[in-house]
């Protein structure tokens, strides 16, 4: 059975040791989620999420950026929503999402419960990457075409996973787990641009904390979830879904963490519009191209590769970051995209809204179906001097095109220090990069809690 040889390969990679290498690329995966979720701890979703929780009673758990503390599973709901609130995190090509947006907040709160070691959350992160990675190949990219938010669905697997290693559950208990959180699986890419799009991260963690807790109490589901008639795969899954056979054959070989690996975004937008972007900065550089010549400006998209940008005349900030036509005006009219573009204002003004018009997508005709992160994208920009061409195949972030670490550093450092001020945030940098070193996540956590 598929999910009974899933959850042995977890249970078996639990109980022995890891390659440091792996545990070291989990740990940048972790100091990068920790500070977009900082900064996204000061974003109005994230308050509301917050009230919600009070209503809900108090808790001993640590938010980010906050001296308000919560329950188990709030904590693991809010920080999500934090993480993800900004779509500065990072990404997978095989979840077809963001991965450690729901496995960092996860792995947080049951650290927390369980005074777990550093080695131990990270070592749950590659398992829960490993699964929700398998597990993107299983439902296949028309998962995602169809309209699911493959962060939740699929993400949330590989959550369950963090709770399940972290809380001890063995391989039996994780399929129950599994099965729970397969009834809870849900999150659509219609609400992209809208506060619900961080609302499914964090629906996503607290399901999965809940899920495995659950089950460590006796809790029982349907544990062959991703077996046969009406599973999740049968459900939920394309016609071009990797068989399981093939899945299995590559469980730790490759692991998800090393190929394709975690990509890291540059830019606070979705990273669908991440190739145009490094595209479009290369030509700029290269031609010395300015906002007044500019006449037109095409981007081809291959089959998929377009389908998160679903704003195409953007009025606010959150529909911004889904809009390529907005994001590339912006390059154009200030040279550089952070987090203050994608404020309502700056969206609205006129500069902004004139020059949207100038710019066209294409499709480009293919049988196969892409990624944001696949693929390639083509960008022509038409000037007073002529014509400009280029063809992006790479994905700026990613392991073949990769953030320096002094600019992962200088992310991180902006990031954080909005929630927590500039010298703190160094210091819990300097904790988050031992974190595989730490004997347990009191010091990190305390990190995250301003100081009065």
């Amino acid at each position: 059975m598929f999910t009974q040889d899933l959850a042995n390969f977890v249970s078996d990679a639990w109980s022995c040791a890891m390659a440091e290498d792996l545990l070291l690329k989990a740990q940048d995966a972790f100091i990068d989620c920790l500070g977009v979720g900082l900064a996204g701890s000061l974003e109005p979703v994230t308050e509301k999420a917050i009230a919600w929780s009070k209503m809900n009673g108090a808790g001993s758990f640590a938010i980010f950026g906050q001296h308000t503390s919560v329950g188990l599973a709030d904590a693991a709901f809010i920080n999500a929503i934090s993480s993800h609130a900004l779509d500065f995190d990072d990404s997978h090509p095989n979840l077809r999402g963001h991965p450690s947006v729901t496995l960092v907040p996860t792995a947080l709160a049951i650290g927390q419960m369980q005074g777990s070691s550093g080695k131990d959350v990270l070592k749950a992160y590659v398992l829960g990457l490993e699964i929700a990675g398998k597990l993107g190949r299983a439902v296949g990219e028309e998962h995602f075409i169809k309209g699911w938010h493959s962060t939740a669905t699929i993400g949330a697997f590989g959550a369950t996973t963090v709770a399940a290693c972290l809380l001890g559950l063995n391989s039996l208990e994780l399929q129950h787990a599994w099965g729970l959180l397969a009834s809870q699986t849900s999150g659509l890419v219609r609400n992209f641009g809208t506060m619900t799009k961080p609302f499914h991260a964090g629906h996503a963690a607290r399901s999965a904390v809940q899920s495995a807790w659950l089950v460590k109490q006796g809790f029982t589901s349907d544990p062959i979830i991703f077996d046969g008639k009406n599973s999740f795969l049968d459900t939920y899954g394309g016609r071009d879904r990797q068989s399981p056979k093939e899945i299995l054959s590559h469980l730790g070989s490759p692991w998800e963490i090393v190929n394709p690996g975690v990509y890291v975004k540059g830019w606070p937008c979705c990273y669908s519009n991440h190739r145009a972007i490094g595209g479009l900065f290369g030509l700029i550089e290269k031609h010395q191209l300015v906002a007044k010549e500019i006449e037109n400006i095409a981007i081809g998209f291959l089959p998929g590769t377009d389908t998160a940008l679903v704003s195409k005349d953007p009025k606010t900030g959150l529909e911004g970051k889904f809009s390529i036509e907005y994001v590339l005006s912006a390059i154009f009219l200030d040279g550089e995209l952070t987090l203050e573009t994608f404020s309502d204002e700056m969206v609205m003004r006129g500069s902004a809204q004139s020059f949207i018009k100038k710019i066209q997508r294409y499709a480009i005709e293919d049988d196969k179906i892409y990624s944001g992160i696949s693929g390639y994208t083509d960008l022509t920009v038409l000037t007073s001097r002529g014509e400009f061409k280029t063809r992006i195949d790479k994905v700026p972030g990613s392991p073949a095109w990769p953030l320096s670490e002094k600019d992962k550093k200088i992310k991180f450092i902006d990031c954080a220090k909005r929630a927590i001020g500039p010298e703190q945030a160094e210091e819990l940098y300097q904790e988050a990069s031992h974190l595989i070193q730490s004997l347990d996540l009191r010091k990190l956590i305390d990190l995250l809690i301003p100081i009065k």
